[in-house]
């Protein structure tokens, strides 16, 4: 690619995100539209455009996002939310102080030095003049090294700097958020017991948990509940659900045949066959009506057998005060490793309840072979793609299936064929990756939702940072064009160049495939959706997808940093990326994206580890590089490294285990009112075992004869 080119791929890429913006915002004014650009505003009773859509100025989500505070991000969108912008803050300032000092100092040492052949590297529409702000310019053993040294002692030190500083800005988020007096939160009343040995003759699984805690906690413990096997009892309860929408639809078609039809209207009817094409025609709403009445008492069976005769070994332990479950959840109950683990207990909605049941050595046994099966997919992927690539070339598509011929010869399909289809099998790997992830971290026995989200998000860095930057920028690209680096060490930047423009995809697209969500619902609308509840699960929207969206930014930090000294003028594409980052997704936060859960701010810590790891990848890079220059002095990089060594051990040290394990002064803040504890425990009960009818007497798992004996409240 050329300079000119360069030029046009960015100024291209610039023209149509505008376009998209102004349609954005014209879009999103209209109130057809709100469900789908403002969900969140909507779910929580809040006027979706604040002074009307027929006055808003079209960029006046630019000047709302930007005058939002953490504050008002925690209360739309939670901690996580907001911990996220802390990252992203965080980043932005590391590249931004990196600039104003390397641009302005690297720039003029590397341009003022020709390397003695600026003659040479001259050529029509080339790079040239770019080339020549790069470290490749400065010629080996030159005292201009020093300049390039000294700048990556400033990087790093900025780096160390804000990311202690964020390290304490987060912690106090997390502090914040847990010892808030305002709010119950169901979870720091309660702790996971897993691992409970076998039921000793003569009692329940119930009994042996609740007389275990009450010996250890007599004054605090309140409750538990045993964790069931809930396989049938689900799905029967599923059906149900299942029968309920459908009676609810057809309810909604009778009664707006009576609006658009005849005044008595005309009742629904379905066949009951395959798929509801073939077999007998029913009326609907009879036949949904007569299956809720044959399901309902067997989902009420269902349950009773499940609480009484369907117990595991793990159970959730209720406590009267927050401190006291906090202490109960990093303290070693068993002197035998494997019996009583005891964790603090994730929110209701993260629980997966069906790794619950699964055994101390059964679990680490998983994690080590989830990390062997990633381990041979980040190394060996390429192996069976470029096999299927290899047989899905147009070539060999025209062998295989003659009668493609015609059709594939056509240059408009041929054009698009030779583009993509080597390809596709990369693609729908990379597509599919992030979801194999999250199924392998699952498959490690992990209890909670935002820890399976964690753990995949950490195998995805390593993923696209082992493959996409050094596996595809070093081994691909620059393998590739060895030969040309080898003659010209300099065009290493145009390399570089090149690619720049694709970071303005990432923007397009997310501007774009906001219209693929508006017309499908629309189309919903007006098609499908015939109750309240129906149009909601069409607009309800997701929450950011931090296991693929963190990784993600992390590559561009990676890449940021390893080539901002090599190449300083990259650092104001990743200023861009990130402040155009940080604008857009703070509008989303704002107005669209629903947290599936919080965590407050569990994701940090290894935010932070990754940031750093990129750190000193950068400052190995960099030794190797200051190597081929013959600069003997890049020998005082060996301190830098292991100061970020020491750097992230202390940060650990100090921080990390608040992260781990709830903090007890932070428990001991005294609520405003006295919890609710019967609420706190029913919270935890799985929709499938919910039920109008339990009591005490029925519901086995909730309330055993240990328990009753006295009150602890």
């Amino acid at each position: 690619m050329d300079f000119s080119s360069f030029l046009t791929s960015l100024g291209t890429s610039f023209l149509i995100f505008v376009v998209l913006m102004l349609l954005f915002s014209w879009l999103s004014s209209k109130p057809g539209n709100a469900v789908i650009y403002y969900p969140n505003r909507i779910l929580k009773g809040l006027d979706p455009f604040e002074g009307g859509p027929r006055t808003r100025n079209p960029f006046s989500w630019i000047r709302e996002a930007m005058s939002s505070t953490e504050q008002d991000v925690i209360s739309i969108s939670g901690y996580d939310t907001a911990v996220y912008f802390v990252f992203l803050s965080t980043v932005l300032g590391i590249l931004v102080l990196s600039g104003l000092v390397l641009l302005p100092v690297l720039l003029p040492v590397a341009a003022t030095d020709d390397n003695g052949k600026s003659a040479a590297t001259t050529s029509n529409g080339t790079f040239s003049d770019l080339e020549k702000l790069s470290m490749g310019n400065v010629k080996s053993e030159s005292p201009r090294l020093w300049a390039f040294l000294l700048a990556l002692y400033w990087v790093s030190f900025v780096t160390y700097y804000l990311l202690w500083k964020a390290y304490k800005h987060v912690s106090g988020l997390r502090a914040d958020a847990l010892m808030s007096r305002e709010v119950v939160r169901s979870e720091q009343f309660a702790i996971l017991v897993r691992d409970i040995p076998p039921v000793p003759e003569g009692q329940t699984r119930k009994d042996q948990v609740d007389s275990y805690f009450k010996t250890i906690h007599p004054e605090t413990f309140y409750r538990s509940m045993v964790v069931t096997n809930n396989k049938e009892v689900n799905r029967i309860w599923k059906e149900l659900e299942g029968y309920k929408k459908k009676l609810a639809r057809a309810e909604a078609i009778y009664a707006e045949s009576k609006t658009t039809g005849k005044p008595e209207g005309a009742r629904p009817t379905n066949k009951i066959g395959f798929l509801g094409l073939i077999g007998k025609k029913v009326d609907s709403i009879e036949y949904y009506n007569a299956k809720i009445n044959e399901v309902t008492p067997k989902l009420e069976v269902e349950q009773k057998v499940t609480r009484k005769e369907k117990q595991q070994n793990s159970a959730l332990v209720f406590f009267t005060s927050r401190v006291a479950a906090a202490a109960a959840a990093q303290s070693l109950h068993a002197h035998i490793v494997d019996k009583w683990t005891v964790t603090d207990a994730p929110e209701p909605r993260q629980i997966i309840w069906s790794n619950l049941k699964i055994k101390f050595f059964q679990r680490q046994l998983r994690q080590y072979v989830v990390y062997v099966l990633v381990a041979l997919t980040i190394l060996f992927y390429m192996i069976p793609i470029g096999f299927i690539s290899a047989l899905t070339t147009l070539d060999n598509l025209k062998k295989l299936l003659p009668f493609l011929k015609p059709i594939v010869n056509i240059a408009a399909i041929k054009t698009v064929m030779e583009a993509y289809l080597p390809q596709l099998a990369l693609i729908i790997f990379l597509a599919l990756l992030p979801k194999i992830l999250m199924c392998l971290s699952k498959a490690e026995g992990i209890p909670s939702q935002s820890h399976v989200v964690r753990a995949a998000s950490g195998k995805y860095f390593y993923f696209i940072v082992l493959n996409v930057f050094i596996g595809v920028t070093i081994g691909g690209t620059l393998f590739s064009t060895f030969k040309t680096i080898q003659k010209n060490p300099d065009s290493l930047v145009s390399i570089l160049a090149s690619s720049l423009p694709l970071n303005a995809t990432f923007f397009l697209t997310f501007v774009a495939l906001k219209l693929v969500p508006l017309i499908i619902y629309h189309l919903k609308r007006k098609y499908i959706c015939k109750t309240e509840a129906e149009l909601k699960e069409a607009w309800f929207p997701g929450d950011l997808g931090y296991g693929t969206r963190v990784p993600g930014d992390m590559l561009i930090v990676t890449i940021v940093f390893c080539y901002s000294v090599i190449a300083p003028i990259i650092i104001p594409f990743g200023v861009v990326y990130f402040g155009l980052g940080w604008l857009i997704l703070r509008n989303q936060a704002l107005k669209v994206h629903v947290p599936a859960y919080e965590s407050y701010g569990r994701m940090w810590p290894h935010m932070h580890t990754r940031i750093l790891a990129s750190l000193i990848l950068y400052q190995v890079t960099m030794l190797g590089y200051f190597g081929t220059k013959k600069f003997f002095y890049a020998a005082f990089l060996i301190p830098l490294i292991l100061l970020s060594l020491t750097f992230g051990y202390v940060c650990s040290q100090k921080f990390y285990r608040f992260f781990r394990d709830p903090a007890l002064e932070v428990a001991c803040r005294e609520l405003k009112e006295a919890p609710n504890m019967e609420q706190i425990f029913r919270a935890y009960i799985p929709p499938n075992l919910s039920s109008e009818k339990i009591d005490d007497e029925d519901y086995e798992d909730a309330l055993s004869q240990v328990s009753r004996s006295g009150s602890f409240v």
